[in-house]
């Protein structure tokens, strides 16, 4: 059997575990869990306290597809503390704050951040499939700042008018929270375009809610004139499964170019077993290791920050236990910096 046989096989199996769920994914979303007593009893789990930890700003959204990852009856399960509220959220920390990563002073246009060289970032939708509780957007204005279909007039001719930009990313919110048929005609906008060179997507999606991955999401990917980068996010192996796992294979047979970016977060990777594993699982499923984040501080999140010293000494161990190709950069990013830093 050639590659070629090999990868075409591939891509059908992938499409066959797909298509059952085709037109499921935004029923998923409606039936995704909101409120903290609602999963944690469906997890097991006490829930007599739950009722003060809804948090009105950033209300709780969870996926049934990612809870039904998290283990039963644990409440100290990885999955379930990225997603679930705390009261210490409310808390004031030195340090954090509403804008951590300077998006606020990068805007060049509606929905358009322009902060490095070269590339250029779309604010595609304020929507999620999750909230995750260490988001460094959860207090951006997306009511009046994000490039939604009959708004990319501005961002668009920004791009047009700025030769130098010759790659753009779609992020959010999640892009893939967009129809197929939306993020069609953005790229068919984008076409028009000669100086661009690349397509980027940040996107929580595929390991939230595999069911995103649909085939003609994969045929609008395989149609696109340039090479197609796909950044998923995951931060512990126990986010990948069979479903994960295919609709990973479905777009790495459409052509793009898979990468995985983690957040460092205490008490949920903080540990060589698990950033090791992590990264063997990513790779497992056709996704490198990209970037290994610092949390950006983000008022509520000070939960999950760890320091420079702790961060260095786990990335250091991943050098020593991994092939260098496994070992993700170690990063922060900081308002104003022309690229992302380096922790040192």
């Amino acid at each position: 059997m050639t590659r070629f046989d090999q990868e075409s096989q591939t891509a059908s199996v992938a499409r066959r575990r797909l298509e059952p769920k085709q037109s499921g994914w935004r029923e998923q979303i409606r039936q995704a869990f909101r409120s903290p007593v609602e999963l944690l009893e469906h997890l097991g789990l006490d829930s007599a306290a739950a009722v003060d930890l809804q948090v009105p700003d950033f209300p709780m959204l969870v996926p049934r597809a990612f809870a039904d990852r998290m283990r039963h009856g644990q409440a100290r399960d990885p999955l379930l503390l990225q997603v679930i509220p705390d009261p210490a959220e409310r808390l004031e920390h030195p340090g954090f704050s509403s804008d951590p990563v300077g998006d606020h002073q990068s805007r060049r246009a509606r929905g358009l951040l322009h902060k490095y060289a070269g590339r250029a970032l779309l604010i595609t939708t304020g929507a999620c499939a999750i909230h995750c509780r260490y988001c460094f957007r959860q207090e951006f204005p997306y009511a009046t700042d994000h490039a939604a279909r009959g708004q990319w007039s501005d961002a668009l001719s920004y791009i047009a008018g700025h030769r130098d930009i010759e790659e753009v990313i779609l992020s959010g919110g999640d892009p893939l929270m967009l129809s197929t048929r939306a993020l069609e005609s953005l790229t068919d906008r984008l076409q028009r375009i000669p100086h661009l060179r690349r397509l980027r997507l940040h996107t929580r999606l595929p390991i939230v809610l595999p069911a995103r991955v649909t085939e003609r999401l994969c045929a609008w990917i395989s149609a696109l004139p340039w090479p197609v980068v796909i950044v998923v996010h995951a931060n512990h192996a126990q986010e990948f499964d069979a479903d994960v796992d295919a609709a990973l294979g479905c777009l790495r047979a459409s052509g793009v170019h898979l990468l995985n970016q983690t957040v460092l977060l205490a008490g949920i990777n903080d540990s060589e077993a698990a950033l090791c594993d992590l990264m063997r699982r990513s790779l497992a499923a056709g996704v490198l290791p990209y970037y290994l984040h610092v949390l950006d501080r983000v008022r509520g999140a000070a939960r999950f920050d760890r320091d420079r010293r702790h961060a260095l000494r786990l990335h250091e161990r991943l050098r020593i236990q991994l092939s260098g190709y496994l070992v993700p950069r170690l990063v922060r990013e900081e308002a104003g910096a022309p690229y992302k830093l380096p922790v040192l």
